[in-house]
């Protein structure tokens, strides 16, 4: 009781990550499309006064998109977020939030200027008071609404160009629901037509960059309305598990005694109700997702298509993953071959890295596993397990970053589709964030992974990996050097000895004078390589 009346005072004092912040879901904001609402230290839209930020007008990438989305002007994402606003807070220095109320990842303080690293841990690590304390977050933010976000029941061409705003109140968990729903949603064409190949978080570069965004929000999220600022998502290490080792009542839920597609009732979210899973019924209705109930979550692990996906994934898969030097490659979506995204996502190959979309692999694998409200892209983020999956996820491509070392010009700048460009806004964040700024080592934003850190000799390897790479890449230049270079240094030296001997009649009054002892040893030496 005491935890449920501590999430309501924090989430009324404190602000969130979501979608639409609730002070702009109105008329005058929508028509004006600007969303620039003031801090709450000062008073000044996006504190200004205090030097926190100021209200501006958002730059959008002008880099070209790839041929998967052959329309304009026909879906609210495009462009993310100008379609409802064109002018929002830009923060400075170590300060974010749709105000600039709150800190970048990784800093906190007054004035975000302590620098904290925070560590993820293994779910089976964690004491039995951490887990229970985890699974009691889980089900209060799913029991408390978001006082700062709202989510949008309607395009905004339905909401009338903003003279009729369509929002409405959701709590915590489903916020996030939501988003993922939102993201990854068909595009509505009129009539009963919608538009399939499009997604704004999956199936193409932007795929990591825009999880980890998500947990980090989410993680976020469950920090504040808990007042536990210490709060990190824990991990599932999937690899070579022979079935699915955190589904029982202990963890995440075991099986229903008599429906095998149902939870245990022993389990706290066997009374939840999921959101956002009946998209052919939202694309009839050229309607979105209003993230009214539709059922208990559904799971019936192993269960699944075998043809799709035979196993759970070895470690050897994730071992060859990380092999793989390129993060995109050729048309940077589900067909591309040799791309550490593609195979990571699961639409290649775990053990050649070739294309072949009729399989699931890594990722992919452990949705289709699930064999249940997991396994349907748009509605997944309702089974709690989906947290814990992409925090493993997401520490696989930490490894991949730090093995490979890659600058931020290695994320497409351009020809991605829609919406994962290296420039794009991730849709449908708010504050705005951009796919290349999560590109890079998490330490920097502010979280490490408990198995990442030891041992040392892992470090040491992955940190030489890319340089044995690069060497083995060379090797016959580095080869042909050194011949070259072994017969120049022949050639020098007999050209040496014979310039001595020829020298050495030469009589003592006309050669140079020779250097005292002591004159010697103060003499440096330089080489330049």
């Amino acid at each position: 009781m005491l935890l449920f009346a501590l999430g309501f005072l924090l989430v009324i004092l404190q602000p969130s990550t979501g979608q639409f912040p609730r002070v702009c879901a109105n008329v005058q904001s929508l028509q004006n499309k600007e969303c620039c609402p003031p801090w709450d230290g000062d008073g000044s839209p996006c504190g200004q006064l205090s030097n926190r930020g100021s209200c501006q007008n958002i730059l959008l990438s002008q880099a070209p998109l790839g041929p998967q989305f052959p329309f304009s002007g026909v879906d609210d994402r495009e462009d993310w977020p100008s379609v409802f606003y064109n002018r929002t807070c830009r923060c400075e220095g170590n300060f974010m939030g749709f105000s600039c109320g709150e800190c970048k990842f990784g800093f906190s303080g007054l004035n975000c200027t302590e620098r904290q690293v925070k560590t993820r841990r293994n779910i089976f690590q964690l004491t039995t008071s951490e887990k229970n304390k985890f699974l009691a977050y889980l089900n209060l933010a799913k029991n408390i609404p978001s006082q700062d976000y709202v989510i949008a029941t309607g395009t905004y061409t339905q909401m009338k160009n903003g003279s009729n705003p369509m929002f409405r109140d959701i709590n915590v968990y489903d916020l996030f629901v939501w988003m993922h729903y939102y993201a990854s949603r068909d595009t509505l064409l009129g009539g009963s037509n919608v538009w399939r190949d499009i997604d704004f978080a999956h199936e193409a570069p932007g795929f990591l960059p825009w999880h980890r965004v998500f947990l980090l929000m989410w993680e976020r999220q469950i920090q504040r309305i808990t007042g536990d600022e210490n709060f990190t998502i824990p991990y599932w290490d999937w690899r070579d598990a022979e079935d699915c080792e955190v589904c029982n009542d202990e963890y995440m839920g075991g099986r229903h005694p008599t429906n095998p597609n149902l939870l245990s009732p022993a389990s706290i979210f066997s009374s939840w109700q999921v959101i956002c899973t009946r998209s052919e019924e939202y694309n009839s209705q050229q309607a979105l997702c209003s993230a009214t109930s539709e059922g208990p979550i559904r799971r019936n692990p192993g269960n699944n298509d075998k043809s799709r996906t035979p196993r759970l994934p070895s470690s050897a898969d994730v071992e060859f993953c990380l092999s793989l030097t390129q993060y995109e490659s050729g048309p940077m979506d589900k067909m591309a071959n040799y791309s550490f995204r593609n195979t990571l996502e699961g639409f290649a190959d775990p053990q050649t890295a070739i294309s072949n979309p009729a399989q699931s692999g890594l990722h992919n694998a452990l949705h289709i596993y699930m064999n249940g409200s997991m396994s349907q892209v748009q509605g997944s983020a309702n089974d709690p397990i989906f947290v814990l999956h992409h925090a493993f996820v997401d520490s696989i491509f930490e490894r991949w970053l730090r093995r490979h070392r890659p600058m931020l010009e290695v994320y497409p700048a351009a020809n991605a589709p829609i919406g994962h460009n290296r420039e794009n806004y991730m849709v449908p964040f708010i504050p705005l964030y951009r796919n290349g700024e999560f590109f890079k080592p998490s330490r920097e934003l502010g979280y490490d992974y408990e198995y990442l850190q030891e041992p040392a000799l892992q470090s040491i390897q992955d940190f030489l990996t890319p340089y044995l790479q690069q060497a083995r890449q060379i090797w016959a230049w580095l080869v042909g050097a050194a011949v070259f270079g072994g017969i120049v240094t022949a050639v020098l030296t007999g050209l040496i000895r014979a310039c001595r001997k020829k020298k050495g009649g030469t009589s003592s009054e006309i050669q140079p004078l020779l250097i005292e002892s002591e004159d010697y040893n103060n003499i440096t030496y330089q080489s330049n390589f």
